[in-house]
Order: C-alpha cells, then sequence, then structure tokens
C-alpha cells in the first residue's frame, strides 16, 4: 500500500494524544518528535519537516485544541490540513487549449518511466473523449521508438514518429502538424533522457519548447529516489520551467517523501501518480486524498471512482433483475469477481475505507490464491453447471475439483456458500419486491 511504513509510524504517534481528556505541552513535544522522526525516515527534505512541525504545533498550542473536549483529534485534523498544505490543497488539472491540439511535453531522466507514463496519459485521456497522439522523440535510447509504439498499440493511441535520424525539434514540430491535419485535439511528446541531467539534454529540450509551445510540461520522477527525485525536479524546473510533476512508482516501498517534499521544493504541483505498472494505472493527485490516507482516515472518494470506472452500469442492472428473480449465477458470481478485480489489490481498496486498521491488513492477500481457487473451481464447471449448480452430483464434483486442483471438500464449501447466498438473495428480493409494492422501499444497492 502506498506510503504503508510512514502510515504507520505517523498513525503510532498521533495515537498517544487520541485517548487523553486534556493535552499538555509536553505531550505535544513527544507526539511531533515521533511525527518529525516518522517523516525524516520517510526522506521528507528536512527543511520542509522543520517548517512543517513548526506549524502543526503553533496551530496546536492554540485556544481551539487546548480547550477543545477532543484536543487529540484536533491535532489530528491539524496535521491532516497541514500535509494537504504540503502536497498542494487542491487537484492541479491540466491546461487545455482553447484552440486544440493541447500539447503536453514530457520530459526526466532516462528510466524514469516517461514512454510508459506517456501511453498512461494517453489512455487516461481518451477515457474522457479526446483523441491524443504519441510522438516519439527519443531518437537516442535504443528501441525507444518501437517501445513507444507498443505502448500505443496497447491503449489503441496512434504514434507519429520519424526515425532516429532526424531532429527531435524537427519532429515535435510535425507531429504537432500532424495532428492538427488529423483532429488529434491531444499531443504527448516523448522526449529523451539521459542518466544524469547535462546542458546537451536540457538546451535539446528547451529548443523543442520554443518551437512547440506546449501547454503543460510534465516531468516524470520515480518516488522511490526519493530527495533525488526532489533534486532533479528543482533542477528540470529551473532551466524548463515545467507546470507539473508526474509521481512514478508509488505502489511499491517508496517512503514517500518525494511527494512530500517536492511541491514545497520546487514550487510545482504533482499532477498525477503512477500506482502500478498496468497502463490503466494512473491517478490524478489529489493532495487532500492522499493525506487522508497516510493518517488512515480513509479515501472514499478514490474508491467510489474506481468502482464506477471497473463496474458495468447495464451488467449491475441485469443482475438486479436477476436477483430479484432469483436467477443469479455462477457466471454472474465469476463476472462480478472479475469487475472487483479489476479495480485493484483488495488490500488496498479496504484501505480507502475510513476506520480499516491497515496494520490488520499488512500480509493479507486478499486477492491472491483464495480468490483464484474459487476462479478455477468456476472455470472448472461446464456452462450448465455454472447456471444450474444443482445438477453437481458426486461424479462432477470430483471432475470439477481435480480440473481445477482443488479437493472436493473445497469445492463442497464453495457450493454450500453459493448455495447460501442466492437463498438470503432470493429472501431479499422477495423482500424488496412486497415493500416496493407498498412504497416503502428502494433497492439500494443498484441505480
Amino acid at each position: 500500500m502506498i506510503f504503508e511504513n510512514l502510515s504507520d509510524k505517523l498513525q503510532n504517534a498521533l495515537s498517544a494524544l487520541t485517548g487523553k481528556g486534556k493535552i499538555s505541552e509536553k505531550d505535544l513535544d513527544l507526539a511531533l518528535r515521533e511525527v518529525k522522526l516518522a517523516l525524516l525516515e520517510a526522506d521528507v527534505n528536512f527543511k520542509v519537516v522543520k517548517d512543517f512541525i513548526k506549524t502543526v504545533k503553533e496551530r496546536a498550542l492554540g485556544a481551539e485544541v487546548m480547550e477543545s473536549l477532543t484536543p487529540g483529534q484536533q491535532v489530528i485534523k491539524i496535521v491532516n490540513e497541514e500535509l494537504t498544505a504540503l502536497m498542494g490543497e487542491e487537484e492541479s488539472k491540466i491546461n487545455f487549449s482553447s484552440k486544440p491540439p493541447t500539447v503536453i511535453m514530457l520530459c526526466g531522466l532516462q528510466g524514469a518511466g516517461k514512454t510508459t507514463h506517456g501511453g498512461k496519459l494517453a489512455l487516461h485521456f481518451k477515457k474522457k473523449g479526446k483523441r491524443p497522439l504519441l510522438v516519439a522523440c527519443d531518437v537516442y535510447r535504443p528501441a525507444a521508438i518501437k517501445q513507444l509504439q507498443v505502448v500505443g498499440n496497447s491503449v489503441e493511441v496512434p504514434v507519429f514518429s520519424m526515425g532516429d535520424k532526424i531532429s527531435p525539434v524537427e519532429i515535435a514540430k510535425k507531429g504537432v502538424e500532424e495532428a492538427k491535419a488529423n483532429g488529434n485535439d491531444l499531443v504527448i511528446i516523448d522526449t529523451a533522457g539521459r542518466l544524469h541531467i547535462d546542458n546537451e539534454l536540457m538546451q535539446e529540450l528547451q529548443d523543442i519548447k520554443i518551437e512547440i509551445s506546449p501547454e503543460e510540461i510534465l516531468l516524470v520522477v520515480d518516488s522511490m529516489t526519493g530527495q533525488d527525485a526532489v533534486n532533479v525536479a528543482k533542477t528540470f524546473n529551473d532551466r524548463l520551467d515545467i507546470t507539473g510533476i508526474i509521481l512514478t512508482k508509488l505502489d511499491g516501498d517508496a517512503r514517500g517523501g518525494a511527494a512530500l517534499s517536492i511541491r514545497r521544493v520546487a514550487e510545482k504541483p504533482i499532477k498525477f501518480i503512477g500506482v502500478g505498472e498496468k497502463l490503466d494505472q494512473l491517478e490524478p493527485f489529489y493532495p487532500s486524498r492522499m493525506a487522508s490516507r497516510i493518517l488512515g482516515m480513509g479515501d472514499v472518494l478514490s474508491l467510489i471512482e474506481k468502482a464506477e470506472a471497473a463496474i458495468d452500469e447495464k451488467k449491475a442492472k441485469e443482475l438486479e433483475q436477476k436477483i430479484r428473480s432469483s436467477k443469479y449465477s455462477f457466471n454472474d458470481f465469476l463476472d462480478q469477481l472479475e469487475q472487483i478485480r479489476s479495480m485493484g489489490p483488495l488490500e488496498d481498496l479496504l484501505g480507502m475505507i475510513p476506520g480499516v486498521n491497515s496494520k490488520a491488513l499488512k500480509g493479507l492477500s486478499l486477492d491472491g490464491k483464495e480468490i483464484g481457487k474459487v476462479e478455477a473451481m468456476i472455470k472448472s464447471m461446464t456452462l450448465e453447471e455454472r447456471e444450474n449448480p444443482e445438477i453437481i452430483d458426486s461424479s462432477r464434483r470430483k471432475r470439477i475439483a481435480k480440473g481445477s486442483g482443488v479437493t472436493v471438500s473445497e469445492l463442497n464449501k464453495l457450493l454450500k456458500q453459493f448455495k447460501e447466498t442466492r437463498k438470503m438473495m432470493k429472501q431479499f428480493g422477495n423482500m424488496s419486491k412486497g415493500m416496493k409494492k407498498r412504497g416503502k422501499f428502494k433497492m439500494p444497492f443498484f441505480r
């Protein structure tokens, strides 16, 4: 989970305050010392930590906290607000041109994930009705153009390239012209990177910027590099005046320092975060939601958005009808399972629910072996067996168990649970029908 270690340590540091009826300055100092250590261990910039602790302490010693009936909760509220302020207050959106195409130029060091995140951005905006064009301007790295073409093909977005013998500045210019000619309203320029910052790289990027005047210059940085990511952001901003940042690999064991420092040091907003290797695992960055997740306060809005993106509304309505008419089958169950899994790891989804203890989720693999077993058992059934599990007799059970690599007792357990679930759904459907007739009830789980 994102910032797991930092999250645990901050929650532990602040939990000592929540049970107290009154908080002394000594209590506050002890808790804030632990907060400070947690932030420094997470590789947050030292000056940023110092200013953060100073601000929190000044606010926490105010009358609104010290005289409150719940001073511990007030301190957590302040920490949450200051963490949000540290990361940028509100979501920073892409600035779209009033005269398409909007041009986004990606830059960054080699290995940060520019090419992959170019594809992720293209897919993100394609889902929102845009017609993106990817432009291959990295003519130096072996197979860079081919990689972008593979990525573009995966998200079904066209890629403009002119080979590796033409100047990147010329390719960028022609790419924008191609977009205008073909009605592409979004151009994403994939530029070259280096293993380190040098004048040659910066000059080329500045020349591309002058030639195409992009609406956005987004720096792609690897969050796992901690303070190095912050230093890279500051240098690129000094030379290019970037408009925003994409932080990658926030799904790994990143300590979180980059996300908490980069806005304050580079003075530019984080616009997107990469939360996985798949091309659909890119999220807009919401400072308030991230602060809430770090402090174990959940992130219901992101959870709802994931559900809306993953769950097919037509299928949901069909499912409602099946539940009402008692026709819910293993096929429906399998379909639901796949839709939920497409939302991401279940332990991450549970971590977005307020009040769920992140420690209790440690080492939990809710969408791992057990769900895999259930899927294997259902997929080993014939279509008729999935629709009518009542026909699964002893010989069929042996065949299904053998085909899915489980024991007969494990299959029996699944069949029993499914039978009970369907019975409960039937009762619920009948109850809702009766109450709807009297105008007193509306199905709460479906639109």
